[in-house]
């Protein structure tokens, strides 16, 4: 607990970007449910929510990569307070929307904040171990996971009712006040960079060729050695199971545990309870442990609580044991996203740090998308709990590799290697 309040009291500037993002986030799970709600309504098409969906992933998958390039060559506090200002302004269109016919215009608004998110999500995440001290990382990483349980928890409850009470026009406007109270904790960060000396391309062209060197040279980081081999096939054999997660847990909920839509509802809100338990006691005791095999241990415990509620209706018909699990699986999980995220930021160096979270991002974009697509016809196919049960396995195996190789995830400190 020390910890924590050491860093929640005195490092003011990390305050500041903690509480930015909690607002944005806040914000943003507004307006997602929201625009569910609306594009429903307008068209009465599934296939137009999905499109909600597919707006949202194509950024992640084709921009990802290339946006860390320029988050490395950038003050990454300007950045995220300019892509806080254009999500403010960019949302502004959702207030022309009254029928299907403008349903575009939703889709549009979606994509273009979905590309802003691909320069500030590598930014914040390299700008982080800038404002705390080395030893308190980890304490810095699990409350920035649990930020986004809050968001999702008090956004998703809003979102409904404020749909329901001003439409899609009041859901722009509280979304977009999110953004500027956002940006203005940001300004206040006091925290300054050297100034980053850049080679001048001398026209368009070498710009272009200097951008795609830069780029080409983070996708070697990137696989250039075991450590981040390891990190990004983890990523992408997670990120697989997640997408199946996504796409199987509803109809999990329905065909396997005969709940309705209230029940799939209040299990998925549980986990976000679960996360925020989870994040609080992987802050406050986070520091004591090491990074990698925090991401381990929690990776493998969060994977076998994921197989017991996903084998458990194969001997037991009821709803409860649903809850539970997603409630416990927020501490493993916070540990975990602590933990990983720790030994990325520990692996990079502050020039690349913004490529190398670019094209984790993409990359895990990708594989959700996989994920989501075999989940879509397997399900069908061999049924929905062996295709999940593949998920839970797929974090138990991985947190076993990542605990075989702590060696290489967390390299000796430099007074251990001084004679």
């Amino acid at each position: 607990m020390k910890n924590l309040w050491e860093v929640l009291a005195r490092q003011r500037d990390y305050r500041l970007v903690l509480s930015a993002g909690l607002i944005s986030l806040t914000g943003d799970w507004i307006l997602r449910i929201g625009l569910a709600y609306h594009v429903y309504a307008l068209t009465g098409s599934t296939l137009a929510s999905g499109g909600l969906l597919l707006a949202s992933f194509l950024p992640l998958v084709v921009l990802g990569s290339l946006a860390g390039v320029f988050v490395d060559r950038w003050d990454r506090r300007r950045t995220m307070i300019f892509t806080n200002l254009a999500h403010a302004f960019v949302l502004l269109p959702l207030l022309v929307v009254r029928d299907d016919s403008t349903i575009w215009v939703i889709y549009l608004v979606v994509l273009a904040q979905s590309c802003l998110q691909q320069f500030f999500r590598p930014a914040e995440q390299s700008l982080v171990p800038l404002l705390v001290e080395p030893r308190q990382l980890v304490t810095a990483n699990a409350l920035n996971s649990q930020t986004s349980d809050v968001a999702r928890l008090v956004g998703a409850a809003l979102g409904g009712v404020l749909a329901a009470i001003g439409g899609l026009p009041l859901l722009a406007l509280v979304d977009a006040a999110t953004y500027l109270i956002a940006m203005a904790l940001l300004i206040g960060v006091r925290h300054r960079p050297e100034p980053l000396q850049l080679e001048r391309a001398g026209g368009l062209r070498p710009a272009v060729l200097k951008v795609k060197a830069e780029w080409i040279e983070g996708l070697r980081i990137c696989v250039g050695g075991p450590a981040m081999r390891l990190v990004f096939v983890f990523g992408l054999v997670t990120g697989v199971g997640e997408g199946a997660m996504s796409t199987l847990f509803a109809p999990f909920v329905s065909a396997e545990l005969g709940g309705d839509g209230t029940a799939y509802g209040l299990i998925t809100s549980s986990q976000a309870i679960g996360g925020i338990v989870g994040g609080l006691v992987a802050a406050a005791v986070g520091s004591r442990f090491s990074a990698a095999k925090m991401w381990g241990y929690g990776a493998v415990v969060f994977g076998l609580i994921d197989l017991a509620m996903f084998c458990y209706p194969l001997f037991w018909n009821s709803l409860a044991p649903a809850f539970v699990c997603m409630v416990l699986v927020g501490l493993p999980g916070a540990f975990l996203i602590a933990g990983s995220m720790t030994v990325i930021q520990r692996l990079t160096d502050d020039a690349s740090r913004g490529r190398v979270f670019g094209a984790l991002f993409a990359a895990e974009g990708v594989a959700l998308l996989v994920g989501i697509a075999v989940a879509g016809v397997l399900g069908d196919v061999v049924g929905i709990i062996p295709v999940l049960v593949v998920q839970g396995l797929g974090f138990v195996a991985g947190g076993i590799v990542v605990l075989g190789r702590l060696r290489i995830l967390e390299p000796a400190p430099v007074e251990a290697l001084t004679p």
